[in-house]
């Protein structure tokens, strides 16, 4: 007969290594400390975006016209190209030392080196040395980022319970979003209060400048985390302290032995990013610079979409909890296919109202993918090489797809002509996706591999540990029938 729920007690089910009761509390904290770095990191780079025509003026005033842009997307560029390298450095190391250390660390990185870049006097003042400390802080930029959004999402995924896993994870992209919000909002704010000519000379400083305070406020609520209960448990289940394992090991782990998911994360990460930076970052370029609209109703029109974006987020990953990660990703790459081009052709078409149902269009699928990516890419890794595959396979995504993308846009567009570069771009993007989509696992409601079920309560715990005391006892009463049949015999 099966044991009553009281006959597990409250100590078993916290001393088990076969269940993880979350606290909530402790999840919501998680989920705070890893949002507002991730806040940080994308209004560092949505600044850089948001501002890219007055950055070229500042570094590039020999330029100009597409010249111009193109240096400076260029730079914007360079910040990716070094993201691999610090998800090799950063990833192996979070699941060798602990996932909280590394994201401390990154976070005071990206903090100070779009704080220095506030700094660096212009082109006048110092000649060729200026774009050379801007490409240097953007490279510090880039590396510290390698190692934080695949930090993130595991640290989330691990504290999150399993059944409410896309729920929890989907504020990581709310960061994003808000850090993009902040990013035009704060640069629509000066652009209409200040002059053109002293947004150029002291200005465009400020949104950089305030990434001092808020990596500092990001480094303390960081602080205060205890380390994910996944990796704590791994590490007591190990017979030598994980710090004693090389990271060398770690990352061959990771290239050699799990080689396929992290071919799957590369692909799913790039065709998501080519949606991510056409839309967020290569859109306010694309409404002044190719449509000739005005740079800040552009913004104030991407503001509104983001903040819609923010409001729905939420419910897109409850709801990938409920039907499942795959649907919502199918239908976001299907939309991006099938709607891309008519939603560019709106935007095309030169009333602000058409601007934003095109806009409206295509954050609207994005949604899909912001939504339920935070708690599918995780999943794809075991416990022991989440941190490093997220990180590796991520950035190195990011690198190729995601912040080359505006630049490629505005390269291809100046070479063919056309204004409709983007959506076709988006389209090759969505079949690959999809496909990919197609040959990963469901992964709602279920375990992470490599830890044990995560639970929000004892209850939940004591079902669990119920089942599995069931399954052990049937296992070992199998023999015993199997003796007693053999001596009746």
């Amino acid at each position: 007969m099966t044991a009553p729920d009281h006959s597990i007690t409250s100590a078993e089910v916290a001393e088990s290594p076969d269940v993880t009761v979350t606290d909530e509390a402790s999840v919501k904290r998680a989920v705070k400390a890893t949002m507002l770095g991730n806040a940080m990191e994308w209004f560092d780079f949505g600044v850089y975006a948001y501002l890219a025509t007055t950055i070229g003026k500042v570094f590039f005033p020999e330029a100009s016209g597409t010249a111009q842009l193109l240096s400076t997307f260029a730079i914007f560029a360079a910040a990716f190209i070094v993201r691999p390298l610090g998800g090799l450095f950063f990833g192996p190391l979070g699941d060798r030392i602990g996932r909280k250390k590394v994201l401390a660390t990154t976070i005071i990185l990206m903090a100070g080196s779009t704080f220095a870049i506030g700094l660096i006097p212009s082109y006048g003042s110092i000649g060729l040395a200026a774009p050379i400390l801007l490409v240097l802080f953007r490279l510090v930029q880039g590396f510290s980022t390698g190692g934080e959004y695949g930090g993130a999402s595991t640290f989330v995924a691990e504290y999150a319970p399993d059944k409410r896993r896309g729920f929890f994870s989907s504020f990581l992209e709310f960061g994003t979003l808000a850090g993009y919000v902040a990013a035009a909002g704060l640069v629509t704010i000066i652009s209409t209060v200040v002059s053109a000519d002293a947004l150029v000379d002291w200005a465009w400083r400020i949104p950089f400048l305030l990434a001092g305070p808020l990596g500092l406020i990001g480094l303390y609520l960081r602080l205060r985390l205890e380390e994910t209960p996944a990796f704590q448990q791994m590490e007591q289940a190990e017979e030598r302290s994980l710090a004693e394992e090389s990271t060398g090991r770690k990352l061959r782990e990771t290239l050699v032995e799990n080689w396929r998911p992290l071919v799957l994360c590369v692909i799913l990460v790039a065709t998501y990013n080519i949606a991510h930076y056409g839309l967020l970052s290569y859109m306010p370029t694309y409404l002044s610079n190719t449509l000739g609209y005005d740079e800040s109703h552009g913004l104030v029109l991407m503001i509104i979409v983001m903040l819609i974006m923010m409001v729905c987020i939420s419910f897109v990953g409850k709801l990938s909890d409920r039907v499942g990660r795959k649907p919502l990703l199918l239908a976001g790459f299907v939309g991006f296919f099938a709607l891309s081009l008519p939603a560019y052709l709106l935007i095309g078409v030169g009333h602000y109202f058409t601007v934003f149902l095109g806009l409206a269009m295509l954050g609207g699928l994005l949604l899909l993918f912001v939504g339920v990516f935070p708690s599918v890419l995780p999943a794809l890794f075991p416990t022991g090489i989440r941190y490093g595959g997220m990180a590796i396979g991520y950035n190195l995504a990011v690198s190729i797809f995601g912040g080359t993308t505006p630049l490629v846009l505005t390269a291809l567009q100046d070479a063919t002509g056309s204004d409709l570069v983007a959506p076709m771009y988006m389209m090759v993007a969505a079949v690959i996706g999809g496909i990919a989509v197609l040959l990963i696992s469901e992964t709602a409601r279920k375990p992470l591999e490599g830890s044990p079920p995560a639970v929000a309560t004892d209850a939940e715990a004591r079902r669990i540990l119920k089942r599995l005391r069931r399954t052990k006892g049937e296992a070992s009463a199998t023999p015993a029938q199997e003796t007693a049949a053999a001596d009746a015999g």
